[in-house]
C-alpha cells in the first residue's frame, strides 16, 4: 500500500496527536484539503510557528490541497492557548499590516499553481461581517461552558491567582471552530492541523461540523519543540536573555538564522533535518552516518542551515550567508560577491576609507587603531608582532606594514580581524 500523508508525517516526527476518525484511510482514497491558521499578532512568524507550516506543506507534496488561513478576524481577539496572561489587543490597522507580512512569508513554503495549488484565505472575510446575536443563537448554542472551562489553557488562567480570562479570549474557541465549519461548508476542507496547544480548538471544530451538518472531519496536532538543552525551538540564549529567531529578515538576519542552525546540538540535528527541511529520508540517513563517522565536520548542521535559510530567504541569500559564515570562521578570502559583502556588512562593524587615502598606503597599526581593533598604537604593534592581526584572513606580522588598494576585495572593502573573532570591514569609497 502506498504511503499516505499520515505515514510521511509519522516517520518524520510531526504527529503529536491525531483524531480517531480514519484519516489515514481517507487520505489513501482521495485528495484532501487541510488547513492551518496563523493569527497575525506579530509582524513575523518565528521558528516556533514553522512546524505547522512544514506539516501543511507536506500535505501538498503528498498530493493534497493546503489552505493557509490568515487570522485577520481571530487575530483581533487573540488565542489564549499557551498564554499565561491576557493579550494586548492590536488595532485593526496593525492586524491588517501583520497579515500582509505573514502572507508574504508563508507563500514561500507553498505552490499556488496546478491541481494541488494552495489556497491563501483570510478569516476576516467571514468573521468580521458576523452579527453577534445570530452567531450566539446559531453557533454558541452548540458549545458547553463546562467543556470550555475544562480546556487546559482556560482552566490554568482561572486557577492562577490574579489572572483570570476575559470573555473576549474565552470565546476564541467558538471563532476557530466556526472557521473549520466555514471551510468545511465552502471549501470542502476535511482536516485541520496545528500546534499541540490547538487540540481543544481543533476538536471543538470537528464537533461543531458534526452538530451543524452531520459531517465528519479530522484533526492533527504537531509537537511543540524544545532543543536537547530544554530551550524552546527558535530561541537563543544570549547575554541579555532569550532572543527569538524570526522569519522576517529585518528582525533576524539570514546570517543569524544560518548560524542558529549551524550551532544546533548534535543530539537534535537529525531530528531537525526531518522537521525543517524537505530532504528525502535516505539523504538524511546518509548525513546521520556522516556525522557518526566524522562529528567534527558537522556536515548535517551545514546542510540544515543552508536548506532552511534557502527555504525562507531564497538560494542566493543562503549561498551568500554560507560564504560569509566561512569567511567569518577564518577562510582565506580573495574575491567577494556583492551579496556576500552585504551579509558581512550586516554582521560586523564597518569604517569608511577613501580610495585616495589607500593609494598612498596606510600603516597597519593606524588601520587597526581606527577600526578599534586595538586600544592604542602600542597594543596594535603587539597584536601584529604576535600574529594576531589579519588582513583578509591572512596574518600580517610586520609592524611597519602598510595597507593599500592591493588589499581591496572586489573593489569594495578590506576585511580586518583581531585574534579569532573580532572582525571589521574597511569600506572603500
Amino acid at each position: 500500500m502506498p504511503k499516505t500523508i499520515v505515514d510521511v508525517l509519522e516517520e518524520r516526527g510531526f504527529i503529536e496527536q491525531i483524531t480517531d476518525t480514519g484519516l489515514r484511510e481517507t487520505a489513501a482514497q482521495k485528495t484532501l484539503k487541510c488547513y492551518v491558521g496563523f493569527d497575525p499578532t506579530a509582524r513575523s512568524l518565528h521558528l516556533g510557528h514553522v512546524i505547522p507550516v512544514m506539516g501543511l506543506a507536506h500535505f501538498q507534496r503528498m498530493g493534497h490541497i493546503p489552505i493557509v488561513l490568515i487570522g485577520g478576524g481571530t487575530g483581533m481577539i487573540g488565542d489564549p492557548s499557551g498564554k499565561t496572561s491576557e493579550r494586548q489587543l492590536l488595532s485593526k490597522e496593525d492586524v491588517e499590516e501583520n497579515a500582509r507580512r505573514l502572507q508574504v512569508q508563508l507563500s514561500k513554503f507553498f505552490s499556488f499553481e496546478g491541481s494541488y495549488g494552495a489556497l491563501m484565505l483570510n478569516n476576516a472575510d467571514w468573521l468580521l461581517p458576523l452579527k453577534l446575536v445570530d452567531f450566539l443563537r446559531d453557533i454558541g448554542k452548540h458549545f458547553s461552558i463546562n467543556a470550555m472551562v475544562a480546556k487546559e489553557s482556560v482552566r490554568w488562567r482561572l486557577e492562577e491567582r490574579g489572572q483570570g480570562i476575559s470573555f473576549t479570549e474565552f470565546t476564541y474557541m467558538l471563532l476557530q471552530a466556526y472557521d473549520f465549519f466555514h471551510l468545511y461548508e465552502h471549501q470542502g476542507c476535511l482536516v485541520q492541523a496545528g500546534g499541540k496547544d490547538q487540540w481543544g480548538n481543533i476538536t471543538a471544530g470537528i464537533d461543531l461540523i458534526r452538530r451543524m451538518s452531520g459531517g465528519s472531519a479530522h484533526g492533527i496536532t504537531f509537537p511543540l519543540l524544545t532543543t536537547a538543552t530544554g530551550v524552546k525551538i527558535g530561541k537563543t540564549e544570549g547575554a541579555e536573555g532569550s532572543d527569538m529567531i524570526w522569519l522576517d529578515s529585518q528582525m533576524t538576519s539570514p546570517y543569524r538564522m544560518y548560524q542558529y542552525w549551524i550551532n544546533t546540538d548534535d543530539r537534535d540535528v537529525i531530528k531537525f533535518l526531518k522537521l525543517f527541511t524537505f530532504l528525502e529520508l535516505k539523504r538524511i540517513d546518509e548525513l546521520e552516518k556522516a556525522q557518526q563517522q566524522d562529528p567534527g565536520k558537522r556536515e548535517p548542521h551545514r546542510v540544515l542551515a543552508f536548506e532552511f535559510t534557502k527555504l525562507v530567504h531564497g538560494e542566493k541569500a543562503a549561498r551568500a550567508v554560507r560564504r560569509a559564515s566561512e569567511i567569518l570562521f577564518g577562510s582565506e578570502v580573495q574575491e567577494v560577491s556583492p551579496e556576500v559583502f552585504d551579509a558581512l556588512a550586516a554582521e560586523v562593524s564597518t569604517t569608511k576609507v577613501s580610495k585616495k587615502h589607500l593609494n598612498e598606503g596606510v600603516p597597519l597599526v593606524d588601520i587597526f587603531l581606527a577600526a578599534k581593533l586595538a586600544k592604542s598604537k602600542r597594543a596594535a604593534r603587539d597584536l601584529i608582532s604576535q600574529g594576531g592581526a589579519y588582513v583578509n584572513n591572512v596574518a600580517w606580522r610586520e609592524v611597519e606594514a602598510r595597507v593599500n588598494v592591493n588589499q581591496v576585495l572586489s573593489g569594495r572593502a578590506i576585511l580586518l580581524r583581531s585574534g579569532k573573532k573580532a572582525y571589521h570591514l574597511l569600506m572603500v569609497e
